[in-house]
């Protein structure tokens, strides 16, 4: 495996150290728009999934949450790189995303699609868009209005493609090879229901039910051959975007943060804010949350998408913007 080496003047204070995290379909950049940080899930094979628990394998992709873009800037330049023992990985040159933190803005095209700023949207975070919009016009930028016809069919798309996945990768936790196993079984038949059953929580069997019955005999054309169809619909759409513009940008989640068990009860309501992270994963392209003004004191999230490879162009616009604003410091209340 190669990995660029850290600067020799940075030290991290391991309870300091920004975490890492995987991003299916935005579990890196909800998590960052929910908690005031800054989340970049790079391109899909930047950065090695060797070691990860595969979920569904097309989108799984590692990346960071940090304080500040430049905090992000610096673990990322770390991860990244090609891995020999990840089929996957990008056997790409990985640059220096620090030192091109402060490059100017003058001239950026960022795309706004008007799929992500319609019905659904709350008030309150658009408004927050829209200003961390204006800050980025004043340091040179151009906003565009593009569209992207097919991104709203990406929840359906991701919703029977990663169970698919999902379905296939976590067959191997049977409680013999992988993961946990239950406790005294009868029989071998027995140690592959309550392993199963006592291991995976409710959300992961209710996936892999739905992964399971998408690819049985029958259903495979119907919904997941389809799924992929339109998934290169997806990819294209962004294709023809990057044509005429340098970055796609609008709220990562429909909503403010939100009370703890709020959606809980209503998978589907969850699976709904995924509206605006997802299409990010279906194209494989990297995707970038950034902080805005708070909406009634709550976190909220800018998301920039980028062309493939484009994560130092994504960590730039947001350190420019951070450099400007101090929304990224800001805390929610209870907390000082």
């Amino acid at each position: 495996m190669v990995r660029p080496r850290l600067p020799a003047r940075l030290t991290w204070n391991v309870a300091v150290c920004p975490p890492t995290g995987t991003d299916t379909g935005g579990s890196i950049r909800q998590p960052a728009a929910f908690c005031g940080l800054t989340g970049i899930k790079p391109t899909y094979g930047r950065c090695s999934r060797w070691g990860m628990i595969a979920f569904a394998s097309s989108l799984d992709q590692a990346g960071v949450l940090a304080r500040s873009a430049a905090d992000a800037a610096l673990l990322l330049g770390a991860m990244a790189g090609f891995d020999e023992r990840d089929s996957t990985s990008a056997d790409a040159p990985v640059p220096d995303y620090t030192a091109t933190l402060a490059d100017d803005l003058a001239g950026l095209r960022i795309g706004l699609p008007q799929e992500y700023f319609g019905a659904g949207l709350d008030a309150g975070v658009e408004t927050s868009i829209r200003a961390a919009l204006a800050e980025l016009e004043a340091q040179g930028a151009r906003l565009v209005d593009i569209s992207l016809p097919n991104v709203p069919l990406s929840v359906p798309v991701y919703y029977v493609v990663a169970p698919a996945e999902c379905s296939s990768n976590l067959a191997r936790f049977d409680g013999v090879r992988y993961g946990y196993r239950c406790e005294a079984p009868k029989d071998l038949e027995d140690l592959y229901k309550r392993s199963r059953a006592e291991g995976f929580g409710a959300e992961v069997k209710r996936r892999i039910m739905i992964g399971t019955y998408a690819l049985s005999a029958g259903y495979y054309d119907a919904y997941y051959l389809k799924a992929q169809q339109l998934r290169q619909r997806i990819a294209e759409d962004f294709r023809r975007a990057f044509e005429r513009v340098d970055v796609i940008m609008g709220p990562t989640t429909p909503t403010p943060a939100f009370a703890l068990g709020a959606k809980t009860d209503d998978p589907v309501a969850m699976y709904l804010n995924d509206i605006y992270t997802i299409a990010a994963n279906l194209a494989g392209l990297p995707g970038l949350s950034a902080p805005v003004a708070p909406v009634d004191g709550l976190p909220a999230g800018l998301q920039m998408i980028g062309n493939y490879f484009a994560e130092g162009r994504l960590l730039n616009i947001a350190h420019r913007l951070q450099q400007a604003t101090d929304w990224h410091r800001a805390l929610p209340p209870g907390f000082d």
